[in-house]
C-alpha cells in the first residue's frame, strides 16, 4: 500500500492540476544534481533505492483523494489522480557511485505531470542519504583503516535514523548502535555500556564484573567514568578473570580527556599485562578532523565511535541538490530548457545529457557531460537506466553490495581529491555539442527577452 503520494510540496500538486487543466503535458526531462559540495571535492551517492520503491508503489489512495478534495482541488483532476501512475524512464548513477558538482546523478523523463510529482520525494531522499554517505566516507577515510562504529540514533533527525544509518554503512562504517537498523537492514550492531551503568554500582570494578558475567564473549568496558588510567588497571583485572574462564576481554572505551595521550598510556598498561589483543575504542564528539588529528599524532586507538557529527552531517545541515527541467518534447521536437542567471553558479545545462568517466591505470582522471546522443570514446557511462515505462528494470543489489561498490569506487579516486580541506576541484568537462547547445539556448533566451521588452511579443 502506497503511503508516499502526498509526501510532496503543495505546489507540485497545484502545478499538476494547472498542467492537466490546460492540456499541457509534454514529455519532459529533469536532472538531479548538486551545484556545490559542502565539504571536500566529491559525493558518495545514496538514496536511489528509496526512489525505486516510491516509483514502484506510487498511487493516490482514497484517503489521499479525500484530503485533496478538502483542499479545493478540481473534482475531475482528482478523478485523474485516482488512475495516476508513473510511466516514464529514469537513468541514475547506482548507489555508491562517486559524483561531482553539476553532474546529473539522476535523469527523469516522463510526461511533465508525472515528472513534476517525483521532484520533492527524490530531493528529500537523495539529498539526505547522499549527505550522510559522503560524511561517513570522509570519517572512514580519516581513520586510515581503523573501523568506525556509528552510534548517532539519539541525535538523529527523528524517524530519519534508519535512512541515516543505512547511508553511514554505504559510506564505510563497520557497525551501528541502532538495533532496529540491525534487524531491518542487516547492519552489524555494536555497543559497550553507559556511564550510568558504571555509577549505578558501589565500585567501578563491580560494574565491570557484572558486565563481563553478562556478556563474556563480547565484553567492552567503559573506563573513563572516574579515572581512565585506574579504569584501565581494573579492566586488566577483569580481563585476566575472563582469561581464566577461557574468554577474552574484547576492548575498552575512552570517551573523554586527552584521547591521544590516554590511549598511549592505556595501551602500555594492557600490553604490560599481556592483553595486547584488547582493542581500544575512542568516542566523544568525534568527526573527521578530530580523528585525522588523533591518527596523525600516533594515538593508539583501534576503533572510533562517532555519533552526532556523523548522523546529522554536521557542520552541513543539508545537501543543496536540485531538480531542474532540461528538455521538453513538443510536436515531436526536442526543445532544450535551461535556467539562465547572471549568477553563473545558478545557471543550468540544457538538453538530455549523459555523464562519462575517464580513467587511467584504474584511477579517475576526469568526467565529461555530453548530450544524450553522443558517445565519448574510452569512457564509462555513469547513468544507467533503472526505470523504463514506469517499470523497474535494474538489479536491486544488497546493502552490502552497495557498500562494496562505494568502497571500490572510492579506491579509484586519486588521493588528492580525498583531502578533508582544500581538496582540488575534480575536472568535469562539457562536450563540444553541449557547449554549442548551451550558447544557442542562451542566445535564444536573450532574443526572446529582447522581443518582449520591445513590445513585439
Amino acid at each position: 500500500m502506497s503511503e508516499d503520494a502526498l509526501r510532496t510540496d503543495l505546489y507540485q500538486l497545484t502545478m499538476m492540476q494547472a498542467y492537466w487543466k490546460s492540456g499541457h503535458n509534454p514529455e519532459a526531462t529533469f536532472d538531479y544534481f548538486v551545484r556545490k559540495i559542502p565539504s571536500g571535492s566529491y559525493l558518495v551517492t545514496a538514496g536511489l533505492n528509496y526512489l525505486l520503491d516510491y516509483i514502484e508503489n506510487l498511487r493516490f489512495e482514497d484517503d489521499d483523494i479525500k484530503y485533496l478534495e478538502s483542499q479545493g482541488f478540481d473534482n475531475e483532476f482528482l478523478l485523474f489522480l485516482r488512475e495516476f501512475k508513473f510511466t516514464g524512464d529514469i537513468f541514475a548513477m547506482p548507489e555508491g557511485s562517486i559524483a561531482f558538482p553539476i553532474e546529473p546523478m539522476i535523469r527523469v523523463t516522463a510526461p511533465i505531470i508525472e515528472a513534476q510529482l517525483v521532484e520533492t520525494f527524490l530531493l528529500n531522499k537523495m539529498n539526505f542519504s547522499t549527505l550522510i554517505a559522503t560524511k561517513a566516507s570522509r570519517v572512514v577515510h580519516a581513520a586510515k583503516g581503523r573501523s568506525i562504529a556509528e552510534f548517532g540514533l539519539r541525535r538523529a533527525q527523528g524517524d530519519g535514523h534508519l535512512e541515516a544509518t543505512r547511508a553511514t554503512y554505504i559510506g564505510g562504517c563497520a557497525s551501528t548502535s541502532n538495533v532496529m537498523a540491525g534487524k531491518i537492514l542487516g547492519i552489524p550492531v555494536s555497543g559497550t555500556m553507559a556511564h550510568s551503568f558504571v555509577t549505578s554500582f558501589d565500585h567501578e570494578i563491580d560494574s565491570y564484573r557484572a558486565y563481563a558475567n553478562a556478556f563474556p564473549k563480547r565484553c567492552f568496558l567503559l573506563i573513563d567514568t572516574y579515572d581512565s588510567i585506574e579504569g584501565a588497571r581494573k579492566a586488566v583485572i577483569v580481563g585476566k578473570e575472563l582469561e581464566e574462564r577461557g574468554e577474552e576481554l574484547l576492548g575498552v572505551r575512552l570517551d573523554s580527556g586527552d584521547l591521544c595521550e590516554l590511549s598511549k598510556q592505556v595501551r602500555t598498561i594492557l600490553d604490560y599485562a599481556d592483553l595486547s589483543y584488547v582493542k581500544i575504542v575512542a568516542s566523544g564528539d568525534l568527526n573527521e578532523w578530530k580523528i585525522d588529528e588523533l591518527v596523525n599524532k600516533g594515538a593508539r586507538i583501534d576503533m572510533f565511535g562517532v555519533g552526532t557529527e556523523l548522523i546529522t552531517g554536521r557542520p552541513n545541515p543539508a545537501l543543496d541538490g536540485i531538480y531542474k527541467l532540461s528538455d521538453v518534447v513538443e510536436q515531436g521536437k526536442h526543445i532544450p530548457k535551461m535556467k539562465f542567471s547572471e549568477e553563473t553558479v545558478k545557471s543550468t545545462l540544457p538538453g538530455k545529457k549523459r555523464v562519462w568517466r575517464m580513467t587511467e591505470n584504474g584511477a579517475f582522471i576526469k568526467d565529461i557531460i555530453s548530450l544524450d546522443d553522443e558517445i565519448v570514446d574510452n569512457a564509462e557511462p555513469l547513468l544507467k537506466q533503472v526505470v523504463k515505462n514506469g517499470k523497474i528494470i535494474c538489479n536491486r543489489p544488497s546493502l552490502d553490495m552497495i557498500r562494496q561498490r562505494a568502497a571500490l569506487n572510492f579506491l579509484h579516486l586519486p588521493e588528492k581529491y580525498k583531502k578533508l580541506d582544500q581538496a582540488p576541484v575534480y575536472p568535469v568537462e562539457f562536450s563540444r555539442k553541449l557547449v554549442a547547445l548551451r550558447e544557442k539556448v542562451i542566445e535564444r533566451i536573450k532574443r526572446e527577452e529582447d522581443l518582449v521588452l520591445s513590445g513585439k511579443r
